[in-house]
């Protein structure tokens, strides 16, 4: 989570609470700038809403009915994660559908500037803080741990679309941001590198994606994982 003036971009699970709660200290937040609502970054909203009660939240126009009511949201990530979705997430509350201010990209709210940015979902949202240059970009610039270079293009079904992506990476650029601030994990300022790579994680690991067999793919992405770290 990155927290800027009183507003926290991505703000988590809330199985991640009692850390961004501690970290937040006497700040009181009065916003959540939301890149998209997957529950790994947007989980904690309805919990911080009922925490906070003047909480406002942004999200994107297709992601606020979501968050009203998560029941489907829900329903999705239990086929993935099954019986562990409790330790992940940890509640899922819904957000007071008055606290929620939909966006559909082009505005400027609370001195940042957004951006439709889809691809890694069809709600993603990016924003740039115009003050400072640093753009908070979600899922849609990759994943990366510094120091490491290596950046990997997070594909979970079912909304990946590999065109809108590379167009929504286009779109950041164009803002000739002074960093990139990743949800996971941290900010990066090497941004024309960062933005190659991350057109080159798509573009790869879409070919992997048509080899035979998901086992195939599973090898690949270990494999460039354990060649670009220790």
């Amino acid at each position: 989570a990155f927290e800027i003036d009183g507003l926290i971009v991505d703000p988590g699970p809330a199985s991640c609470l009692e850390t961004l709660i501690e970290r937040l200290g006497a700040t009181v937040p009065r916003a959540l700038l939301l890149t998209h609502i997957h529950l790994d970054h947007a989980g904690a909203a309805g919990v911080l809403c009922r925490r906070y009660p003047h909480l406002q939240v942004y999200v994107h126009e297709r992601g606020a009915r979501h968050l009203a009511d998560p029941s489907r949201l829900l329903a999705s990530a239990e086929r993935l994660y099954g019986d562990a979705m409790a330790e992940l997430w940890g509640e899922v509350a819904p957000v007071p559908e008055e606290r929620i201010r939909p966006l559909a990209g082009g505005e400027t709210v609370e001195g940042f500037r957004v951006a439709y940015t889809p691809g890694h979902a069809s709600h993603h949202v990016a924003y740039l803080h115009e003050d400072s240059g640093d753009a908070y970009v979600g899922d849609v610039a990759g994943v990366r741990m510094p120091p490491y270079t290596l950046t990997v293009a997070p594909t979970p079904p079912p909304d990946i679309d590999l065109d809108a992506w590379l167009d929504s990476l286009h779109t950041i650029a164009g803002w000739s941001p002074r960093s990139l601030c990743l949800t996971h994990f941290g900010q990066v300022t090497d941004v024309a590198e960062h933005m190659h790579r991350v057109r080159c994680a798509l573009t790869e690991q879409a070919d992997w994606a048509r080899l035979d067999g998901e086992e195939r793919f599973i090898s690949k992405l270990e494999d460039r994982l354990v060649e670009g770290t220790d």
